[in-house]
């Protein structure tokens, strides 16, 4: 990683970011079975399942799947066919995987004792398992584990951070696991996943979602919500968050700027008495007031704005 990016965030106050994300995923986030459990082997099964498969599938076989074999002693005990089998009955695809996975069990039982290692590293000399899944494993169960980097979370970051955005080869890793709370695996990598499945998809929901980065989010804040699974800009011509977007990237050009000076730059057809004037102009400042972003001031008829 470029040495700008990691003294960007060297020298950016973290927490108010980090205790507005996981206040965010505390409150309210999607309820999946294994979220319920720090069982290794619970979690070990739905992280292979949900490779590319629906989530909305895969919690009926993951429950079922642990009805035939509870335990990891179970699984390793029965014989392949049985769990491929199971996995073609399910439509999960990728029949190697099954296989991985009875494999993965019966080291478990054989050359761990039955106890599933704690660390990524000692996890990937299971069958299967590489590094992304050896972390998860690490983190949901052990707590234990570094930050999670999926598709989901290099979009999140991609959009978040300019730094990131701006670089030629991004290095994910590094900036994720700066983010992360140290010692704080389980939750913090549940909720930045959360965020990209919720709120920041290839489709963005920022406030649909009450995204708990709009304050900070590059994206949010200029309206490029490009990303590395989305090359092509989502439509959001003519929408409010363009149009926000617009705002503060103007006022951080200015240090402030007078209601009808603004609307006349942010859109050509702007006419303050207007369906796009001085009433709608006022709303979207409103919006960004709310969010902290911008600050309204008022004396008399002269209303101005500037980035707070």
């Amino acid at each position: 990683m470029a040495d700008s990016e990691t003294d960007t965030l060297a020298d950016t106050d973290l927490e108010p970011a980090r205790e507005a994300l996981l206040s965010w995923y505390r409150v309210d986030h999607r309820s999946f079975p294994w979220r319920e459990t720090t069982d290794p082997y619970e979690i070990l099964v739905s992280e292979v399942m949900s490779q590319q498969t629906q989530l909305s599938r895969v919690v009926t076989a993951w429950t079922a799947f642990l009805e035939q074999w509870p335990t990891v002693a179970d699984l390793a005990d029965d014989s392949r066919a049985e769990v491929v089998g199971f996995w073609t009955d399910h439509s999960l695809g990728y029949n190697n995987r099954a296989k991985y996975l009875h494999e993965a069990a019966c080291q478990v039982v054989t050359e761990f004792d039955g106890q599933f290692p704690s660390d990524p590293e000692t996890l990937q000399e299971l069958m299967g398992v590489g590094p992304y899944t050896a972390n998860a494993v690490a983190s949901f169960a052990f707590n234990n584990g570094n930050a999670v980097v999926d598709t989901n979370v290099k979009r999140v970051l991609y959009r978040a951070f300019a730094e990131i955005h701006n670089a030629d080869d991004p290095d994910y890793e590094t900036v994720a696991n700066a983010l992360m709370p140290p010692g704080e695996s389980r939750i913090w990598n549940n909720a930045i996943m959360e965020l990209g499945g919720v709120a920041c998809g290839k489709k963005p929901r920022c406030d649909e979602a009450s995204c708990p980065w709009r304050e900070w989010c590059h994206a949010y804040q200029t309206g490029d919500f490009t990303a590395p699974d989305v090359p092509t800009q989502p439509s959001f011509e003519g929408s409010r968050r363009q149009f926000r977007g617009r705002i503060v990237r103007l006022l951080g050009e200015h240090d402030e700027m007078d209601l009808d000076t603004l609307g006349h730059r942010i859109r050509v057809d702007y006419t303050p008495d207007g369906e796009h004037g001085q009433e709608w102009l006022r709303g979207l400042l409103s919006d960004l007031s709310d969010d902290g972003l911008v600050q309204v001031e008022e004396e008399g008829d002269q209303i101005t704005a500037r980035l707070q």
